[in-house]
């Protein structure tokens, strides 16, 4: 069942509840001591202001230990399609888990019961994929047009497109799309040019706002690579591309797409392992300057999530060789939910976890940030249950 058809099922359910109430009740007679009506004078009590989502999401985490706190904000990887296994790794450790090729079974009935043993190990858990499509695709039943041909046609068929991948997505009962590039290559011998949607910023954003309208209500949508692979060219799994770009020459080019698809809705903006040294010496994933960007500039609200923190490792620098030091890094900086696949064995997720409460207990101001991150990562898990 898609999101959306969850929501207007909870509504009619509401409805009829309501109606049938007003239905048993017994005509109203006016008490003979009843007071008389109150004059056009009187002043109204107020109602009470609805609680958005997230707020109502932040009171729920308040009430959770510290370490579920911590375990709601790393998304890890276990290999294989045992779903006893992945459900077991899921319970004792990250509330997120991200299935890769080798994580998916043969038909889609197999993949659901995978997925629902999964779900049903907390109210909490998120299950997310890297679906763009063409050579990134995990779910190998999807034929649906990629990048590689979505970038010379008509925004519309980009969003046809996505409306289909994420529907496959939301029957498979995967959350999460990490599927959007949003990238602006400079030319088509760009590392990931056949993944993005062209070299003009403002056509890649018209089709990125498109995908992100096509995805919307069926499953939670991800941009990537912020602030832009595009603008630092180089393959991130293998080294941390740099650039000498500046925050005036990235509003104008890159940010377009990332503007345009938040502002479309998207849930989710995945922050890459990418230097900018005028804006910020550190990779973007670890670096507050970029996250202050994503929030304060472009006005994101949703869940800043990393790329996958084990393609730091693969770049042979010495001051990211530590992935749990890396996470703790990422989420002090900004990141709600750290991701770890390469280099990853089924222990490190929990040691990021140790990790992430250990910090929280003796930094009142970083265990606050746990709680924020927390809270943001509740109310997509929210989402994705109504």
């Amino acid at each position: 069942m898609t999101i959306s058809r969850r929501r207007l099922l909870s509504v009619a359910v509401l409805v009829s509840l309501g109606l049938g109430l007003a239905a048993c009740a017994p005509d109203a007679q006016p008490s003979p001591n009843a007071s008389a009506p109150p004059s056009a004078t009187s002043t109204p009590t107020p109602s009470p202001t609805p609680r958005t989502p997230l707020e109502q999401a932040a009171e729920r985490v308040d009430r959770m230990p510290l370490r579920e706190r911590a375990a709601l904000i790393v998304m890890g990887y276990a290999a294989g399609t045992d779903s006893a296994a992945l459900s077991a790794y899921a319970a004792g450790g990250p509330r997120g888990l991200i299935l890769m090729g080798n994580n998916v079974p043969g038909a889609p009935e197999q993949l659901r019961a995978l997925t629902d043993a999964v779900h049903a190990t907390s109210a909490d858990a998120l299950i997310a994929t890297d679906q763009e499509g063409g050579a990134v695709a995990r779910v190998p039943w999807d034929q649906l047009p990629s990048a590689r041909t979505l970038k010379s046609e008509e925004p519309a068929a980009a969003q046809t497109a996505f409306a289909a991948r994420a529907q496959l997505l939301d029957d498979a009962g995967i959350d999460i799309n990490f599927g959007v590039v949003a990238d602006v290559p400079r030319s088509d011998g760009s590392f990931i040019h056949s993944r993005s949607y062209g070299t003009d910023a403002q056509a890649v954003a018209d089709r990125v706002a498109a995908i992100v309208a096509g995805e919307r209500g069926r499953v939670a949508t991800t941009l990537k690579h912020f602030p832009g692979h595009g603008a630092a060219e180089g393959d991130s799994h293998h080294s941390i591309p740099t650039t000498g770009m500046g925050l005036a020459e990235w509003r104008t080019v890159d940010a377009l797409p990332f503007r345009a698809g938040i502002d479309a809705g998207a849930e989710l903006v995945m922050m890459g392992h990418l230097r900018f040294t005028e804006v910020s010496p550190l990779p973007a994933t670890l670096s507050p300057e970029w996250y202050g960007v994503l929030r304060d500039e472009l006005g994101f609200e949703g869940v800043a999530v990393t790329d996958d923190l084990g393609m730091l490792l693969s770049s042979g620098d010495p001051a990211y060789a530590d992935p749990v030091a890396n996470a703790v890094t990422a989420v002090a900086a900004g990141a709600d939910m750290v991701l770890t696949i390469a280099g990853s064995t089924p222990e490190t997720a929990g040691l990021i976890i140790d990790a992430l409460v250990v910090r929280a207990e003796s930094d009142p101001r970083f265990a606050a940030r746990v709680s924020e991150a927390a809270a943001r990562v509740a109310a997509l898990a929210d989402a994705a249950r109504t």
